[in-house]
């Protein structure tokens, strides 16, 4: 592992479950005070195992230095010298820089969105991602201080990285062969030709669906393919459209869609499949952000090389038999 023994990366989005899906259904909303109590929390489970170090990316609404000024004394909680401007390139720009200054660990508050933004800055060390967003896929529902006590023992070398993370499959999306963007969970294919309010939960005006894997606990388009009929666990390609099966997803929180799904085929790593609608918009993790032009050619392709995330059970579980807590 490379960089600063017991330095971790804090990412905290301040927009995070605050999207228009709260209105047009019944998408889940965190406050600020419970984000403040989070990652308080978060910072008492890296203090508990020795965490003297973390860099974290400033937010708009300062919910990391209030944390901060209620947390442990003894961790030192420097805001980077970085721009806020309220976007998801926030997120990518701090977790380079964070790289860059030795995090060897990143902890990520936010949904879906939050995590591909970090993902964006092609980081190569562990994350632990909580959620606290609106699609929570890729981030898991845990408690702030178990998940300060993995990043933790995952920073400070207490755990082996083999034994304790998973790298995760992702996306990539190409227009005449360059990226644009990539995502961690799926990709849909809008006939919406333009990137309005950037949220999707229309199943109406989806052609095509990549997902990255089977989630059986999804929320959003990936919901569509969990409910297929598939033995696999690997990447799916879902084409929407009658003559096939209609299935019930929840694809937008506590809501469900009866949704027409004309045929479906596994994905393969690493073998770009061009998108079949001549213009319209890709939507990344739920929210729309590239536009098709007729003259253009768009594909996305499956890749083994995603982000290596901490399993909390694994990490706690293995700091535990190596005596990590003994003092």
């Amino acid at each position: 592992m490379t960089g600063v023994a017991g330095t971790v990366g804090l990412i905290v989005n301040p927009a995070a479950g605050k999207d228009i899906r709260r209105l047009v259904a019944r998408g889940r909303f965190v406050a600020d005070d419970e984000k403040i109590n989070t990652v308080t929390r978060i910072l008492s489970g890296l203090s508990a195992v020795g965490v003297k170090r973390v860099l974290a990316m400033p937010d708009s609404l300062s919910i990391t230095s209030v944390a901060a000024s209620k947390g442990p004394g003894d961790i030192e909680v420097e805001l980077l010298d970085t721009q806020s401007i309220g976007k998801e390139s926030d997120s990518t720009h701090a977790a380079r820089v964070m790289i860059e200054r030795g995090a060897v660990c990143l902890i990520t508050l936010g949904g879906d969105g939050t995590n591909r933004a970090v993902a964006l800055a092609g980081v190569t060390v562990p994350m632990v991602p909580v959620s606290t967003g609106t699609n929570n896929v890729f981030p898991k529902l845990v408690e702030g201080t178990t998940a300060g006590l993995a990043a933790g023992v995952v920073a400070t070398g207490a755990v082996d990285l083999a034994a304790v993370t998973t790298l995760k499959p992702m996306l990539e999306v190409h227009v005449d062969g360059k990226r644009r963007d990539l995502a961690l969970i799926d990709v849909a294919i809008s006939k919406q030709p333009y990137l309005g309010a950037r949220a999707i939960w229309d199943v109406d005006q989806i052609e095509e669906l990549f997902v990255s894997g089977i989630y059986p606990t999804s929320i959003g388009m990936a919901s569509i393919a969990a409910s297929l009929p598939v033995a696999s666990e690997g990447g799916l390609h879902v084409t929407l459209g009658t003559g096939g099966i209609v299935v019930s997803a929840p694809v937008t929180p506590g809501m469900f869609s009866d949704v027409p799904v004309a045929s479906w085929s596994a994905l393969p790593f690493d073998q770009p499949m061009t998108v079949s609608l001549a213009s319209g918009t890709i939507a990344v993790d739920g929210e729309r952000s590239v536009v098709i032009h007729p003259h253009e050619r768009a594909e996305v392709t499956l890749v083994q090389n995603g982000p290596r995330v901490v399993s909390i059970d694994r990490a706690l579980a293995e700091a535990g038999r190596a005596g990590a807590f003994v003092r």
